[in-house]
């Protein structure tokens, strides 16, 4: 006997779905995939592929052979994870390292939980996290490989962010600040471009994937306290456009901390949400062991989302 659903208006309906957010997101992601296959060569293909590969592989075997239903990869948030897992490891990573990262992303941190839209922590900063806290050789091997072009004057071998956190303000004096934004070699994948991230970031504000006040917020809090450190001491902490050009900021910030399903549903939830990240990131990157925090802070704000929900609620539709 077939079972009549009722649900409370009202009903709305619309042509975008799951499938189609997540194709804009990987459309937002090449640009800057792109330009990291340009600057590192086939070892970044590699990563890439086998990211892709493990971790659409893991969610089908997962989902049916052990959740007994059917497979979801076709709503591509596993294609999103593994582009994502790919772009926040050095293009070094053995290939072997980014298969545990892709088992952690979605076998622990994704369909543990239930699959898409139960998960609590974004699978692609749970798994680099996992990996740089396992294989802390490996998530921190700067070196350059080989590309299909060559970059003159680029910083290679050291991240900038890992050269101030070893000798401070004097280790990063005389930065082509014009240089980080187009390249920046040295550092995850996917952060060798600023201007190929902000590309992406601009596709996904027109086609409406995201809202930017996340993105905004988290932006605005890591300026303005790294101004204010700036403004202390200036012999000691580096000035803001250091600190949004290096590291993930711009990466996790378009791209991470914007997940539907990990951060707030309302817009003053997810400002609180950015304000706690840009907050975060900036303590653990001046008075942390890591030079970098942006991960470490989408994972410990993606924990306080069900209490932002609770306290920060959407206006009901139809409501004054």
């Amino acid at each position: 006997m077939n079972k009549l659903l009722v649900s409370p208006s009202p009903h709305v309906h619309t042509s975008v779905s799951t499938q189609s957010l997540m194709r804009d997101v990987v459309i937002a992601m090449l640009p800057a995939a792109l330009v990291s296959v340009l600057f590192y060569g086939w070892s970044e293909i590699l990563i890439l592929a086998v990211s892709v590969i493990s971790c659409v592989g893991l969610e089908y075997l997962i989902s049916k052979f052990l959740l007994k239903r059917p497979a979801t990869i076709c709503d591509l948030s596993a294609v999103v994870t593994g582009v994502l897992l790919a772009l926040n490891v050095p293009p070094t990573c053995p290939w072997w390292v980014i298969v545990i990262g892709a088992i952690f992303a979605i076998g622990v941190a994704k369909m543990t939980f239930g699959g898409l839209g139960q998960n609590m922590f974004n699978p692609a900063i749970a798994g680099r996290v996992f990996l740089l806290v396992s294989f802390p050789t490996y998530m921190t091997d700067w070196t350059v490989p080989a590309g299909f072009i060559h970059a003159t004057d680029a910083v290679s071998g050291a991240t900038l962010l890992g050269a101030y956190a070893e000798g401070g303000v004097e280790a990063i004096k005389g930065i082509n600040y014009l240089q980080t934004l187009f390249f920046n070699i040295g550092g995850s994948a996917g952060e060798i471009s600023a201007c190929a991230l902000l590309v992406g970031f601009v596709y996904l504000l027109v086609r409406k994937v995201i809202r930017p006040h996340i993105t905004l917020s988290i932006w605005g809090t890591v300026a303005v306290l790294a101004l204010i450190f700036w403004a202390i001491n200036p012999a000691k902490y580096p000035d803001p456009i250091f600190a949004l050009l290096t590291g993930g900021v711009l990466l996790g910030s378009i791209f991470m901390a914007t997940d539907y399903v990990t951060s707030p549903m309302s817009a003053k939830g997810g400002i609180i949400f950015g304000v706690g990240i840009g907050l975060l990131t900036v303590l653990i990157r001046y008075f942390g062991s890591y030079p970098e925090g942006v991960s470490f802070a989408i994972l410990i704000m993606n924990a306080t989302v069900p209490l932002i929900n609770k306290y920060c609620h959407q206006k009901k539709y139809g409501r004054k």
